[in-house]
């Protein structure tokens, strides 16, 4: 099996503006996401920030004045996309007790450590789904005027849930919740999460327990799509599912205990899943131990891995709409490769071809954030997000274990062999 690649970067640039001049990588295959058809020796031209021709050698004019980056036997892919992140994320332990006094300040820094590693792991796009007092529109704002270095961001600011529920923002009643989800919107969110059960951090209450009422569910989710925002919901309840899916709600993290009948609904109203499957994997222990996760938190764990597995496996099999997503940090030692790496992998273990699970993290997030236009693939006009790897993930996805350059936008950000 590859091992995964973790080199220090020998090129970075955090340049406000974006490059000038034309960029050539030749030599390598590329990977077209959305049919898994290759183009050896390819030659990817590059504008800017963006793509402005893929081809075979032969078909490609480089100019004579372009910088040509060789990747001789790799395999280029679009920058990998994460839908479940929290740059600031905190759970119970000895690490989240020792951040309960953390600043705003240092919550920020913090946060932007985590997204620079995000990005040096081939997380080229993500979307925020839960970060306390502004932090994820701070971050976003830095990185995209280039004074901080990190992935592309679409946030969806604080997590709104009743009271006593599993979020930062509590409201009650329509009013409160009305008042909630437009706040959130008016300081920068491009999505909504809403918590529509409990989970497995909550030191109280059943994971599966529906939270909010009818109208209030209702509200949420009609305040939003007034103001022409999507909403997501943390959810591991097949009762608040079937009252979400009639309201109609864009898409559900986790979905810990959701069962067929669900998802079926999910499939033909087309509504997104982002499953999350690391948290609840015998993987995910690693993680939890170094953290100091307290004997009941790795018990609700425990207890609902069986559950999650078996809907991840029948909405694979029913064609569900799946985007890639970790609730790790995307770039976080997962069963000897990436928390993100991973989770692609375990759509495989659970029925996904390894180009369906690639596409989960390329293709298929670009179009839940309604990006697909801009990110997700290798395409002229697209941003040129790539990475490279040692083999073709479209026929074996652990070939990303072996991930070895990162390019944001037409900025190398990482590259473990000296540019030429």
């Amino acid at each position: 099996m590859p091992t995964i690649s973790l080199a220090v970067p020998t090129a970075v640039f955090t340049q406000a503006s974006a490059p000038t001049g034309t960029v050539a990588i030749v030599g390598a295959s590329v990977v077209n996401v959305e049919d898994g058809s290759t183009i050896p020796n390819a030659v990817v031209l590059i504008e800017g920030d963006r793509i402005k021709a893929v081809g075979p050698a032969a078909a490609v004019s480089v100019p004579a004045d372009a910088q040509k980056i060789r990747m001789d036997g790799k395999w280029l892919a679009p920058g990998l996309l994460n839908m479940h992140t929290h740059f600031g994320l905190k759970l119970p332990g000895p690490a989240g007790a020792a951040l309960e006094n953390e600043t705003d300040m240092q919550l920020v820094l913090r946060m932007a450590d985590n997204a620079r590693q995000s990005l040096y792991a081939g997380v080229t796009t993500v979307r925020l789904v839960g970060e306390e007092h502004g932090s994820d529109f701070a971050l976003k704002a830095a990185i995209d005027n280039g004074t901080a270095l990190g992935p592309r961001i679409q946030t969806a600011g604080e997590i709104i849930a009743t009271t006593g529920g599993h979020g930062f923002l509590e409201a009650d009643g329509t009013a409160e919740l009305a008042k909630a989800v437009r706040q959130q919107i008016k300081n920068g969110a491009t999505w909504i999460k809403v918590a529509i059960s409990g989970g497995i951090s909550d030191s109280h209450g059943s994971i599966a327990a529906s939270t909010m009422t009818h109208e209030e569910m209702q509200t949420v989710i009609e305040v939003a799509h007034r103001n022409g925002v999507k909403v997501t919901a943390h959810n591991g309840s097949p009762v608040a599912a079937d009252e979400a899916l009639a309201l109609g709600i864009d898409c559900f993290e986790h979905a810990y205990h959701l069962t067929e009948k669900q998802l079926r609904t999910m499939q033909a109203k087309g509504t997104w899943l982002v499953p999350t499957a690391v948290v609840t994997d015998e993987g995910a222990m690693e993680f939890f131990r170094k953290i100091g996760s307290p004997p009941w938190y790795l018990e609700r764990v425990k207890s609902t891995r069986e559950d999650h597995l078996k809907m991840l496996r029948t909405a694979v099999k029913l064609g569900v709409n799946i985007a890639l997503g970790t609730d790790q940090f995307p770039f976080e030692p997962n069963a000897g490769t990436t928390a993100t790496v991973r989770e692609a992998e375990l759509y495989v273990s659970a029925g996904m071809t390894p180009l369906q699970a690639l596409q989960a993290g390329t293709l298929k997030p670009a179009t839940l954030l309604g990006m697909e236009k801009e990110v997700g693939s290798l395409k002229p006009g697209h941003y040129a997000d790539i990475i490279a790897v040692n083999a073709n993930p479209a026929q074996d996805i652990a070939a990303l274990r072996t991930l070895s350059f990162v390019m944001k936008g037409g900025q190398v950000v990482r590259h473990d062999a000296p540019l030429p």
